[in-house]
């Protein structure tokens, strides 16, 4: 494998990209490169297989989304490029920052195909055609089995968040559906971490690949760290309940090792009155999907998570990560508590851990070069104090864009005549047959009875508080 190392901040318009990108990036105020995209994107652009380590939030979905938008020939209507993301909330992100960067490219489509959705309408979107498929290993397994999905014109092949992908059980999967794609097509690699199952499968599907490394693009500095001793798990869970209370923080991530540990702790939290979701994989789609459009726009304060669920969730401000035990790999330590801490902002890292963990804390200093101390723990008079409620609350609309349904028709249903304030009113989400809009908790009523009595493209709908 051959090494990039070049660190140095971009323009786009060094690039050499397509006229119509650059214009674009400039209109959604990308202007210059975050290291990944500097390092990755010359390489890529020149037809070179890459593999890029980099977090979340350095910008590697803008990166490998320019090289496939630039190499895209929008007038040859065939599948030429592939997107495989470990889950649906992923894939949906993805989808969504690429059809942004390709604002510009008339008749472009982008086709999503994940699991927990029905199978028939993709079958039919697959056979109107498309330029680019993103999706999830078992969905697109399906696909390519049943004959339902052609990659013979693949030309560029993009593995997002590959170690997720294998530590899901993904590699045969994966193995059917690349085997599937031209060999001579680019291929891209990118991961949060580098385990050694990345190396093997990287030499078996990549050619002469450019390796780059970037550290997290949040700056460390405007995290605070701490971590706590416990005694036994009894002793976790009252100081978690301790620091959540001292904290009162609007959104906290609280990360678990296993997925039954993870609904125990939300359960627990749940019955002392904390407003607190669980997410991980025994849950339903919908209600996975649910509960990160809740937590997301404020309508719970506390999610309790597993790292393959928690991947590709997408917060605009996390005040507060909880790591309930320290994290198998001391990489992965540092990816959850990045999540915090964004774009400048401060932000709070809590670690709790026993006896049993010294081994971890041990390989912990290592990583982080630096020297772990415990610290105290709040006094129990916080428990007095009350538990943190989230500020908003989530209404279901039963209609979608498939009934014409827009952001604004929404927000003017629930704002006129009487109706509620814009300030109380969050973020709305319009889906193909559905729409989820967030208002404050004070205006819950109000804002359903004028949905539910008022008229939206002529007609009324159905609407509920999800709950």
């Amino acid at each position: 494998m051959s090494t990039q190392s070049t660190t140095s901040a971009k323009a786009f318009s060094s690039l050499g990209l397509k006229q119509d990108l650059v214009k674009n990036l400039s209109s959604l105020g990308y202007h210059e490169m975050t290291p990944i995209q500097a390092q990755t994107l010359p390489e890529m652009l020149q037809g070179k297989d890459v593999i890029g380590e980099g977090k979340t939030g350095s910008g590697k979905t803008a990166a490998f989304g320019l090289a496939l938008l630039n190499k895209l020939e929008v007038k040859r209507f065939r599948i030429q490029s592939l997107v495989i993301c470990p889950t649906r909330e992923l894939a949906d992100q993805v989808a969504k920052e690429l059809r942004r960067l390709a604002r510009s490219i008339h008749n472009i489509k982008i086709l999503t195909l994940c699991g927990g959705t029905p199978f028939g309408p993709q079958i039919g979107s697959l056979e109107h055609g498309a330029h680019i498929i993103v999706g999830t290993p078992g969905r697109l397994e399906e696909h390519v089995i049943k004959g339902t999905l052609e990659l013979d014109n693949v030309d560029l092949l993009v593995l997002d968040e590959a170690d997720r992908m294998l530590e899901m059980g993904f590699q045969a999967a994966l193995d059917n559906i690349v085997g599937r794609t031209p060999l001579d097509r680019q291929t891209l690699l990118f991961s949060a971490t580098f385990p050694e199952q990345i190396k093997t499968i990287s030499e078996s599907i990549m050619t002469d690949p450019v390796m780059v490394k970037v550290a997290s693009s949040e700056n460390q500095s405007t995290i605070s760290q701490k971590f706590y001793k416990v005694a036994n798990d009894d002793e976790r869970l009252d100081a978690l309940q301790l620091l959540l209370l001292d904290t009162q923080v609007e959104s906290t991530v609280i990360f678990c090792n296993t997925k039954k540990e993870t609904q125990q702790v939300a359960n627990a939290l749940a019955s002392d009155g904390f407003s607190v979701l669980a997410l991980h994989g025994d849950l339903e789609q919908r209600d996975r999907d649910q509960t990160l459009l809740r937590f997301a726009n404020k309508s719970a304060s506390i999610l309790v998570a597993t790292d393959v669920a928690a991947r590709g969730l997408d917060i605009d401000s996390l005040d507060l990560v909880v790591n309930y035990h320290i994290a198998r790999d001391s990489e992965v330590h540092v990816h959850r508590i990045g999540r915090t801490g964004r774009a400048g902002s401060t932000g709070l890292a809590y670690s709790l851990y026993s006896d049993k963990e010294s081994y971890k804390i041990g390989l912990l200093e290592d990583y982080l070069e630096a020297v772990i101390t415990p610290d105290d723990l709040p006094s129990t008079s916080v428990l007095s104090y009350q538990r943190p409620q989230a500020k908003m609350a989530t209404i279901q609309i039963d209609g979608g864009k498939k009934q014409k349904v827009r952001p604004g028709d929404i927000l003017g249903a629930l704002t006129g005549d009487n109706g509620i304030k814009g300030a109380e009113v969050g973020k709305i989400l319009v889906l193909d047959n559905k729409a989820y809009v967030a208002v404050t908790k004070s205006a819950l009523n109000l804002a359903l009875k004028k949905i539910a009595k008022g008229k939206m493209k002529g007609r009324t709908f159905n609407a509920r508080h999800l709950n």
